[in-house]
Order: C-alpha cells, then structure tokens, then sequence
C-alpha cells in the first residue's frame, strides 16, 4: 500500500515545480508559496529537495528558475535554445571578478556570433558585440571553436584584419595545437588594433564543445600577467557553465580555479606567421 503521505509530498513538489516551469521568468520564493497555496515552510523544505536533485536553481537575486536536470535534457538533442539564459550568472560572475567585456560566443557557418554580453565598467575598451559576426581566425572565441573541432575554416584566403592578424594556415594550426594544450585561446590585436582577447570552451555532455566564453578589453590593461589571471577565471567559469550543461570530464574533477602555466604569449601572431608557410 503507498504512503498517502509520501504521496501528498511527491504532489506538493510537482506543484511547486510546474510553477516555477511556467513562469515567463524566475519566481520568488513568496510567490511560489502564494501560487500553491502551501505553507511557507513546507515550501522552504519542498524546494531545497528539488534544488539538492537539480530539478530548480536558484539565481544571483535568489530567485528560482528550471534546473539544471532540465538543461541537460533539453541539450541531449543539441539544441541552443535557453544557453543564454542558463549561462548569464556565469557571465556576470566573470563581469564582476575581471570589470572587462565578457561575451558568449558560438559558430555561425563560417563566422562566430556574440550572444550574450556583460558590459565592461570602464568606457574604455566598453563595445557592444551582441549580433557581431567576426572572424574565427582571428578572434578569441574562433580560435577556440576552431582549436576543439566546433568550426571549421572557410576555403580561401584569411582575412587580413590588422598587422597582427595570423593569414597563414601553418601558423594558424600551429596556434590551435597551443590552445589545446593550455585549454585557452588569446588574441593580441588580431582582430582589432590594441584589443586583447582570452576564451575558454564550453562543453556538452559528451565532450562536445558548443560555445566559448571570453572576456576583452584593451592592450594597456590585459597585459600579459593580467590576461593570465583573466584566463583562469575564465576557464573557471567556462568548467561551471559546462558542468551544468552536462559536462564531466574524465579523470580529476575540474578544479575551480584552473592553473595556467605562464603569462598567455601576447604580441606573438607576427612572429608566428613569419614562421610559417604563407
């Protein structure tokens, strides 16, 4: 015979859960509690059940949203509807530790497209990428599709954007070995005249690596002790956002704060397309 208790209490959490399913946004607490008409303490004890088994979340205002159990299910199918959403607190987070531009990037054909953005607290430097096409090669976020199999080159020469943009396929795949290896992608004026880039994937269940998350601003600021520190909390974040997405890696756990051997090589395209072939 079941217990009407345990069932009454399976009931009360899938009310709560709908609501929070339905909702056009996140939902407080109170009306959560206003909406099922349930005590504010069974509600409390309801909800921290469905978030320890991932079924909601909480956001930076502490509001409740859908789980991450929802995101990897709906990312089973591939799909990019909702990354957006799901990854803006690990946008923000970035935003607030580095006060630079951190945008969240993925592949459009042959071009990578901005989603998301958190602006940089300086004027200076402070761009508005969301909608921007640019190229993979000489982006931070390309050069991390490109380096993880996520984008492929188009056929043809490579633009030219600035002095310091790598036009050489040798060289370019040189650099993609590089950033597969320390796991991070940087840019040094390639795109733009004085402005210095880092991304760091963002992976799928499976290994798959779907977008990039990246943080910019100029040369005078991220130099190069700097965009190292920037590149950890990049990477750390990018491990978060993944991991909620589905990702688990094999062997150790990701650390939160992922180790960078050195200083990202700035300043370094020209040198590295005089050394390869044209």
């Amino acid at each position: 015979m079941s217990n009407p208790n345990g069932t009454q209490a399976v009931d009360r959490a899938a009310r709560l859960l709908t609501e929070v399913m339905h909702s056009p946004g996140s939902v407080t607490f109170t009306e959560l509690a206003a909406a099922t008409g349930l005590a504010k303490s069974t509600t409390s004890r309801l909800l921290l059940a469905l978030e320890r088994n991932g079924l909601v979340r909480r956001d930076e205002a502490g509001r409740f949203r859908p789980g991450e159990m929802f995101v990897r299910f709906a990312w089973r199918g591939g799909a990019e509807a909702g990354l957006t959403e799901v990854a803006q607190v690990y946008l923000d987070r970035l935003g607030r530790a580095t006060g630079e531009t951190v945008n969240l990037g993925v592949g459009r054909g042959d071009m990578v497209e901005q989603i998301a953005q958190v602006d940089s607290v300086y004027l200076i430097g402070a761009t508005n990428w969301l909608g921007r096409s640019v190229p993979l090669h000489c982006s931070a976020i390309g050069k991390v599709l490109l380096a993880f199999g996520a984008a492929t080159l188009p056929p043809g020469r490579l633009e030219r954007r600035t002095e310091q943009t790598i036009t050489s396929r040798a060289a370019l795949e040189a650099e993609l070995a590089a950033i597969r290896q320390r796991g991070y992608a940087v840019i040094d004026g390639e795109l733009e005249p004085g402005l210095v880039a880092v991304a760091a994937p963002v992976l799928r269940d499976g290994g798959a690596v779907v977008a990039a998350l990246s943080v910019s601003g100029p040369g005078t600021r991220l130099t190069p002790p700097r965009a190292a520190d920037v590149a950890v909390a990049c990477m750390a974040q990018a491990h978060a956002l993944s991991a909620v997405l589905g990702h688990r890696p094999d062997g150790p756990a990701v650390e939160d704060s992922p180790k960078v051997d050195g200083p990202p090589r700035l300043n370094g395209p020209a040198q590295a397309q005089k050394e390869g072939a044209a």
